[in-house]
């Protein structure tokens, strides 16, 4: 087993056991991440040793401790960005009460590296570490945006744009002048072109030479008719935000 492998089948070994929320037995454990039991025994076994999962005699089951908790609790504490930018985009969540987004590019993509939920019942949701497209989603907009204009088509040059929904603009033209056009007036606007009826809206900062954007996410219903109040709210989110993290 490669160490590629080893890794990947770890991070589903706990990944199954957040999807099913109780403990597991081997058996079932085996199954829930499609491997040999012999190799997830081998795992279970090494991971028992060193703490992080302990073992239920009634049922025979395995479940985490906390220490995985603590250590990634231990690591996320001293994250260059996410520990002083929490308590201001929570302050953005509260005036717009919709769903507000810190992510930066990763490769190809965007990775969301946190997420503060909206308070409406109906609104968008998603969690720290997914992977979005940079062309379809807001803070991909605002990621391009960021980018000289002969940079953001040396990046389109040869580049099929899938269509993520019947509104994600897959035309290069058609990006660009829409990158363009929102950088000009200071924010990116995504409509139904990631995630259909949800709107976005979305701007880039640089802190420390790494660009990262913020976006304010909900249903077309309510962000529709207040993009242009959202937009202020955000500039000045990000304005101070860039501010507070240079000092840090």
């Amino acid at each position: 087993m490669s160490n590629v492998t080893a890794i990947e089948r770890v991070i589903d070994i706990f990944e199954a056991f957040q999807a099913s929320q109780r403990p597991l037995s081997l058996t079932d454990l085996a199954e829930a991440v499609d491997m040999p039991k012999s190799t997830c025994h081998a795992i279970v076994a090494t991971l028992t040793a060193r703490g992080y999962l302990y073992t239920l005699n009634r049922p025979r089951a395995l479940y985490p401790t906390k220490r995985m908790y603590d250590v990634a609790h231990d690591i996320l504490a001293k994250d260059p960005f996410i520990e002083h930018a929490t308590p201001v985009l929570e302050r953005l969540r509260d005036s717009t009460r919709e769903t507000v987004i810190l992510g930066k590019r990763q490769g190809e993509s965007v990775i969301y590296l946190q997420v503060i939920e909206g308070s409406h019942s109906i609104r968008y949701s998603a969690k720290p570490g997914e992977f979005k497209p940079l062309h379809s989603s807001s803070i991909g907009k605002a990621l391009l945006g960021s980018l000289k204009e002969s940079e953001l088509r040396t990046w389109l040059e040869g580049r099929q744009l899938s269509s993520i929904t019947p509104a994600t603009k897959t035309e290069h033209e058609a990006l660009i002048q829409d990158i363009l056009e929102s950088r000009r007036i200071g924010y990116f606007v995504t409509r139904g072109e990631n995630v259909s009826d949800v709107w976005a809206v979305a701007t880039f900062l640089t802190i420390n030479n790494e660009t990262l954007a913020v976006a304010v996410a909900g249903p077309r219903h309510r962000i529709e008719g207040n993009v242009a109040e959202c937009a202020n709210l955000l500039v000045a989110t990000c304005s101070f935000l860039s501010r507070q993290l240079v000092r840090s």
